[in-house]
């Protein structure tokens, strides 16, 4: 088991890195990803079954006893991210499946990158994961509701079937976790251990599937226009994440968390739904926004620590200074 958690904490570190090299691995061999195109939905199902057994009732009982930042943070996630992808697609004249699928990627809830990155930065951690929990969980309805009014008139949205397709393969895998959680309780602790590795494969595995359906495609003008697209989505999601979380006046461990909360996206379910229902080509921004807000996201975070812990050792030697 020791062998296990040590190879679980390799992947997690390299977590960025491995996303590039599934990138290039898709490139140079696209048959073996296309081969897995039509398994993205268990893929990430897999994903979701693994947060599903890391929560427990206490998670929600959290919730229930300080919902208002809680609450504020999804509904800031849910008006931020969205709204932020329509104004882009349009300011960069995207059209067609591109643009369907930067509106995708912008009403997915948050990604579970954005704990780690919390975590790093020395950010709420739990109101992080309460939000995440919280938009996940409203996202069978939100998504479907978004993509449908922000990107209908680019393309003809299954809204009704993309509702109960993000029940199955959101809900379901997240309640059968918690149910199991809830009676098994610490005998799945060492299932605990390698769930964080089994997740972080499958959606290295899901990277290599969507990135094989475009590699035709990856290299046109058109397709190389999302690029800057993602990066805005993603750094403007930062900027307005942490001015509404200093509007409503939250402490400074709760900015970080809605920043990151706000700014980064479950691409995996974004990809997984572009390809079920749209084209391969309509998962494009959600797998650059993969690579590109696990980057961002450990810069964000690095500096961030740096930054108040050279202001923390500042106070202290101003405070040695007077005594």
């Amino acid at each position: 088991m020791k062998q296990v958690t040590a190879a679980s904490k390799w992947v997690s570190k390299y977590f960025t890195l491995l996303v590039v090299v599934a990138a290039v691995f898709a490139f140079m061999v696209p048959a073996v990803g296309l081969a897995i195109v039509p398994y993205a939905s268990y893929l990430l199902m897999v994903v979701l079954f693994g947060m599903g057994l890391s929560l427990n009732v206490a998670d929600f009982k959290r919730i229930a006893k300080n919902p208002l930042p809680v609450i504020l943070g999804t509904i800031a996630h849910y008006v931020i991210m969205p709204s932020l992808a329509f104004l882009l697609v349009k300011l960069f004249h995207l059209e067609g499946a591109l643009a369907v699928g930067v509106i995708l990627v912008g009403s997915a809830p948050s990604g579970t990158s954005s704990n780690v990155m919390a975590f790093i930065a020395g950010g709420d951690v739990a109101l992080d994961v309460s939000i995440g929990v919280l938009s996940t969980l409203l996202a069978p309805v939100m998504l479907p509701l978004l993509v449908s009014f922000l990107a209908g008139s680019y393309i003809d949205v299954p809204a009704a079937a993309m509702f109960f397709n993000t029940i199955k393969i959101v809900l379901l895998p997240i309640v059968l976790g918690v149910v199991l959680h809830t009676f098994f309780g610490h005998k799945l602790d060492k299932v605990n251990q390698v769930t964080p590795m089994i997740s972080q494969l499958a959606i290295l595995t899901l990277i290599v599937a969507v990135f094989s359906a475009n590699h035709a495609t990856f290299t046109n003008a058109a397709t190389l226009l999302v690029i800057p697209v993602v990066m805005l989505h993603n750094l403007c999601g930062y900027a307005l994440g942490f001015v509404f979380a200093k509007a409503i006046k939250l402490d400074h461990a709760q900015q970080k968390a809605i920043t990151f909360e706000v700014g980064m996206q479950d691409s995996a379910l974004a990809a997984t739904l572009a390809l079920k229902f749209f084209t391969p080509q309509a998962a494009v921004a959600a797998t650059i926004f993969s690579i590109w807000h696990n980057l961002s996201g450990s810069v964000l975070a690095t500096w961030w620590k740096g930054r108040d812990e050279k202001a923390a050792k500042e106070v202290e030697v101003t405070t040695q200074s007077v005594a």
